[in-house]
């Protein structure tokens, strides 16, 4: 996962978008306030900074360095973070917490093992959480859903970057997260979408481009500049205002033990 993102997590911090306030007061209200949460594969903190001001403890696991580094550093003014390097092999070794959340880690994980051990794990009343994109076309993984990501498709054509390289994904083997936990220990699913507007320049795109773990620094090396100065003047020759309108819409899964 290190080598995945190599190089990713500035452009991750500063041009993935988060889920905004109204996702994670839905992620505070359902987990509890006086929780104790689990961020696996936390990134730079998406999740984990905003949810840890409004809850106990936040728990943030990531398998990359520069991931946690990055969090460390925008979460300066936030005590109850603790930064841990590790996956989801090392969940039984984790200090104690009572609830889980993830993110867009989920997909890179082998979802069923995670799912049952979690079913061991978390004590009753604990949830396990899931957002990420809804189910629909885009994101990137349909990519004519967007306005740009046409263009940004035919660049990382040219380039030899494919996303199916990332392809452990329900986007690739057709099994969506709700499927998986249907027949889980965590089966009572609540789902909630948000919608959000975002407006993009051409710098932002070329830095969501680069926060992927197909088209990262790592994976381009030498040829970053080179895919840079590419995909910037291919983008402003599709759309020479160089602005561009996306409705980001996010799903929270919230799923816990039937009956509880």
């Amino acid at each position: 996962m290190e080598d995945l993102f190599g190089g990713a997590a500035p452009y991750y911090a500063k041009y993935r978008p988060g889920y905004g306030r109204a996702a994670i007061g839905y992620l505070v209200g359902a987990l509890g306030a006086g929780s104790r949460v689990l961020d696996l594969g936390c990134g730079p903190g998406t999740i984990a900074i905003p949810l840890a001001r409004r809850v106990t403890a936040v728990l943030a696991v990531d398998p990359a360095r520069e991931m946690l580094a990055e969090g460390r550093r925008l979460a300066e003014d936030v005590a109850n973070i603790t930064w841990l390097h590790g996956d989801s092999t090392i969940l039984r070794v984790l200090p104690p917490f009572e609830q889980v959340v993830m993110g867009r880690s989920f997909h890179w994980m082998d979802r069923r093992s995670v799912l049952a051990e979690l079913g061991e794990l978390l004590p009753r009343g604990g949830a396990v959480a899931l957002v990420g994109p809804a189910r629909q076309r885009g994101e990137p993984w349909q990519p004519d859903s967007q306005p740009w990501q046409p263009v940004e498709r035919r660049v990382c054509e040219e380039f030899g970057l494919d996303i199916r390289t990332a392809a452990n994904s329900f986007h690739a083997t057709g099994e969506h997260h709700r499927d998986l936990l249907a027949a889980s220990p965590f089966s009572g699913v609540e789902s909630r979408v948000f919608r959000r507007r975002l407006s993009w320049d051409v710098d932002g795109l070329i830095g969501l481009q680069l926060s992927y773990s197909y088209s990262s620094p790592a994976r381009l090396g030498g040829r970053l500049t080179a895919f840079v100065e590419t995909l910037r003047r291919a983008l402003l020759a599709d759309n020479p205002v160089g602005r561009w309108e996306q409705e980001l819409v996010s799903e929270v899964l919230v799923a816990r033990r039937p009956g509880r």
